[in-house]
């Protein structure tokens, strides 16, 4: 019998009630394991007036109360890693120990949500005038929402919805139909960790859901992160209806290789960076610019260590890399390779037609490993979101900079080098708001804000960090003035408090 999943309305399941369901698969056999309900308007505002009926007493509660139900679920997210994990691996079909990783970066940010008493201290400056004191405070903003993509069904809503509901929000969550379950299971968790009824909901669909969150009054911030052309949308979107938002976008990250390079090192890089988890991420290293005469050996490297990777499915503990999410993905990656020399790239390896014994209908593609990629060529232009690696080849650190600036998106960059000039000077000069030095997936720890710059971002504020807890609260300032007991009755006075 075919698995429902059903939406999670103040602290409860509520089955679907548009009759209108999503197909769940497993990309290892392609088989449909699940179907996952599809919200109507209706059930998008039932969710919405639950969160608010809920921020009534939840935007008042003592930080005390939040902080221990957070720990309370950080014990019981921990405790249940390995079945979250084999929900992402069955839906999604990520390695069960890249489903773990992913897990675990979330847990971070509920680490810093557990800590959020440091974060909404206030400032305070007495005797700005005669008897008067100026607060800055924060406070949450009311009902929030956060529409979060395929490629990490636990870690990105983990990036929003600690935090929100730390600063004292309610949080309205529309999770990706494809992989629909570790949102339910993380609900239910929060529900277990004593987390009152509408304080965290989660409702699943498609445009219907997301557009009525965009549109719908009592929503006061949408958080978002998938491609570029969605990003942009949710942001127009959703700031002309008044809301705050923060639409993280699709990305084209460059890993720039110098001539003096640790070139062991740096294949090592572009193979983890660009084949792990399929390449289905934001931060995946999808193009290496190789500068001065390096070039030949470098690729060389790569291929001798791609060839090595066992693809296989997700729960097979020998696998190093699972299937792509669906069989429309995995063609679309495929022709990016499949176009690649006619476009005047070399293929090195090509990963189209790849299947795996006894799962041949899954959605399976193998490594595919691009040389000499002009920066005309779709492959380079695209953000794949596959196993793609695309080398370009330049001859200066200058042109390389210039290559990378050119590019429209900006979220993370790389740049592999001993010389400790030539690596300040990149991450002063490369316009991309995430760079690792040696480092070619530079994700910031949970204390530090996540984010890109150009088509990576829309949106003023990054994500998680300090930026997180910006975003989830509004600033108001008090000025106040007490009389002193000694004094007398006083006249009025319209002009300005006297400074002396």
């Amino acid at each position: 019998m075919t698995k429902i999943v059903n939406h999670w309305i103040g602290g409860k399941t509520v089955e679907g009630a548009s009759g209108t369901f999503g197909p769940v698969t497993d990309p290892a056999t392609g088989a449909v394991t699940t179907k996952v309900a599809f919200a109507t308007v209706d059930e998008v505002d039932a969710a919405v007036r639950t969160a608010k009926e809920a921020f009534v007493t939840w935007g008042q509660s003592s930080l005390a109360q939040r902080t221990s139900i957070l720990f309370k679920f950080r014990a019981l997210l921990d405790a249940n890693r390995d079945a979250i994990a084999e929900l992402i691996t069955a839906e999604h079909g990520k390695v069960h120990s890249d489903a773990l990783g992913e897990v675990a970066r979330g847990l971070e940010i509920v680490d810093l949500a557990c800590g959020i008493t440091v974060q909404l201290k206030g400032e305070l400056s007495t005797q700005v005038a005669s008897r008067v004191d100026v607060s800055s405070i924060r406070q949450p903003l009311g009902v929030v929402a956060g529409i979060t993509p395929f490629n990490f069904p636990a870690m990105v809503p983990m990036w929003m919805f600690p935090l929100a509901i730390a600063c004292g929000n309610t949080f309205v969550l529309k999770p990706s139909e494809k992989d629909p379950s570790a949102s339910i299971k993380i609900a239910e968790l929060l529900a277990e960790a004593g987390l009152p009824d509408g304080v965290f909901n989660v409702v699943h669909g498609d445009k219907v859901a997301v557009d009525r969150l965009l549109e719908h009054p009592d929503v006061k911030a949408v958080s978002f992160v998938g491609s570029t052309p969605i990003a942009r949308y949710i942001h127009t979107t959703a700031s002309a209806n008044g809301k705050r938002v923060q639409a993280l976008g699709g990305a084209k990250n460059h890993m720039l290789v110098l001539p003096d390079a640790d070139l062991d090192a740096a294949a090592d890089a572009a193979v983890s960076a660009a084949y792990g988890s399929a390449g289905e991420r934001c931060m995946a290293i999808s193009a290496v610019v190789a500068v001065g005469a390096i070039g030949d050996e470098l690729v060389d490297k790569i291929r001798e260590r791609a060839e090595k990777i066992k693809i296989g499915p997700g729960n097979d503990p020998t696998s190093e890399m699972g299937p792509l999410i669906t069989a429309v993905h995995r063609d679309k990656v495929a022709s990016y390779v499949t176009g690649a020399a006619a476009e005047g790239a070399e293929v090195v390896l090509d990963g189209t037609g790849y299947t795996v014994d006894g799962f041949e209908d899954g959605h399976w593609i193998g490594i595919s490993l691009l040389d000499k990629v002009p920066t005309s060529a779709k492959a380079y232009q695209d953000e794949i979101f596959g196993p793609v690696l695309c080398v370009l080849r330049v001859d200066t650190y200058e042109e390389g900079m210039a290559l990378i600036n050119a590019s429209p998106f900006g979220n993370g960059t790389a740049i592999f080098t001993r010389d400790g000039g030539a690596a300040r000077r990149f991450q002063l000069e490369v316009e991309a708001g995430m760079v690792g030095v040696n480092v070619p997936i530079p994700v910031p720890v949970g204390y530090h804000s996540f984010g890109g710059w150009k088509d990576s971002l829309f949106g003023d504020h990054h994500i998680y960090g300090n930026d997180g807890t910006h975003f989830y609260t509004r600033g108001k300032v008090v000025t106040t003035r007490w009389p002193d007991p000694a004094d007398g009755p006083t006249g009025v006075d319209l002009g300005f408090p006297r400074n002396h």
